[in-house]
């Protein structure tokens, strides 16, 4: 029996939300109780109201209102030694929908953001190739463009969480991700452009480069470079950011956030991975007996409640409240979302906010009566691939405990009768 249906009746929305709107300014009511007195928000006129308001050109591109200056990206400050090869998270617990403003949108940084102008811009193919060819940002520009939105997803996101509950909010353990829409041209028509071999397309690989200090190579397998990967120049519609790799970045759907290399100069077309430092010492799964596995590109099916959350607690008293969280897959499309009250004993099927699309967020949401009762949150994300979102003790028994990267397991936040939220690991 879902949780829901062990109580009597309760009260209607509309009844609830009638009696917390008669029961005044900054006040939120528990109950449908009636108003005590006139609401002065409704009956006197305010400051807003009384004057002139700021001109169209007060704010020549539009920044948040000042109310919500506390939605913005954190970092960790322990998590690395400085923040020029660092990360930073995306607020989700403040956001809703599905796509992830670019002002918001994680950073993930290995010698810093730097500043490259479109004039100084370029990009060079070579290597096993007809024509070696050096594109400019205004080349790149007259290849036919297409737009997709996808999301891009630190190996590393919660992978702090290993070893049990680990940090209080779901910004810190699940903001590693960001979802937009790209536009930019298919890598595979510049491949072509170049006269890449693409004999025995099994057995090539391209290398690709970034233009900062770090380079960040990293190897891709010629069938993902044909399928869906992206040089892109634009994100949500506008340039890129400089944190995000303005003028041109590479989009590689579904895969590892490390692969989708920043300030793109250079592919090289290859017979053989290079093996370099980024896809070795690194973003590798290190298993029980102390052997790594490599090559786990994909991101696996995966969600969270955002809120309530340890960010997000219940601040409107007993009544209906809206839970709410994301969910993803880098092998395909989110068919479903399960969420547990009870920390796994009973789970409820979720609303989509739409039907899930490949390689991008989805938004689900379940609504309930809340009276105050303790809830173990969970959410368990299903794909198209048949996937199903493992417990924490599902993927140890897979893992081990040495991993970092590729977390996808099912988390648990605990709220008490006040509506705080906690991060907390249940077996």
């Amino acid at each position: 029996m879902d949780q829901d249906d062990k109580k009597g009746p309760a009260p209607s929305r509309r009844q609830f939300l009638t009696g917390a709107a008669a029961a005044g300014a900054g006040a939120v009511a528990a109950s449908s109780s009636a108003a005590s007195g006139p609401d002065p928000l409704i009956t006197e006129v305010q400051d807003w109201a009384s004057g002139l308001g700021h001109g169209v050109d007060e704010v020549p591109y539009g920044l948040p209102i000042e109310f919500e200056g506390d939605v913005v990206r954190r970092n960790v400050a322990w998590l690395t030694a400085d923040t020029i090869s660092s990360i930073n998270f995306t607020p989700i617990h403040a956001l809703d929908g599905t796509i992830t403003p670019q002002g918001c949108a994680f950073e993930r940084h290995h010698s810093g953001a730097i500043e490259l102008r479109k004039q100084d811009y370029r990009l060079m193919i070579n290597g096993l190739v007809e024509r070696p060819l050096v594109f400019t940002y205004a080349d790149l520009e007259r290849f036919p463009r297409e737009n997709h939105v996808y999301f891009c997803e630190c190996a590393a996101n919660t992978g702090m969480e290993w070893a049990g509950a680990q940090l209080n909010g779901v910004q810190f353990t699940h903001g590693m991700i960001h979802n937009m829409e790209y536009t930019g041209v298919p890598l595979r028509l510049l491949l072509e452009e170049a006269g890449a071999d693409l004999s025995d397309v099994a057995n090539k690989w391209i290398f690709v480069e970034g233009a900062d200090a770090s380079s960040n190579g990293r190897s891709i397998p010629m069938e993902k470079a044909l399928d869906d990967c992206l040089v892109a120049f634009k994100a949500n519609g506008e340039a890129l950011r400089k944190e995000h790799g303005y003028p041109v970045r590479l989009v590689v759907p579904g895969w590892e956030g490390n692969m989708w290399v920043k300030w793109l100069r250079r592919i090289e077309v290859m017979d053989v991975p290079v093996e370099s430092r980024e896809e070795t010492s690194k973003y590798t799964d290190t298993l029980a007996d102390g052997i790594s596995r490599k090559w786990t590109w994909a991101m696996d099916a995966k969600s969270v409640v955002t809120s309530p959350s340890p960010q997000a607690p219940i601040s409107h008293g007993h009544g209906p409240l809206v839970i709410t969280g994301l969910a993803w897959s880098g092998r395909g499309a989110i068919t479903a979302v399960d969420v547990s009250l009870d920390g796994g004993k009973n789970w409820q099927t979720a609303r989509l906010a739409k039907p899930g699309e490949k390689m991008a967020l989805t938004r689900f949401y379940l609504d309930i009566d809340w009276r105050g009762e303790e809830m173990f949150l969970q959410s368990r994300a299903r794909d198209d691939s048949g996937y199903v979102q493992p417990s924490k003790e599902q993927l140890r028994e897979v893992r081990g405990l040495n991993s970092i990267y590729h977390n996808n397991c099912i988390q648990t936040w605990y709220v008490n009768a006040e509506g705080v939220a906690e991060n907390v690991e249940v077996s």
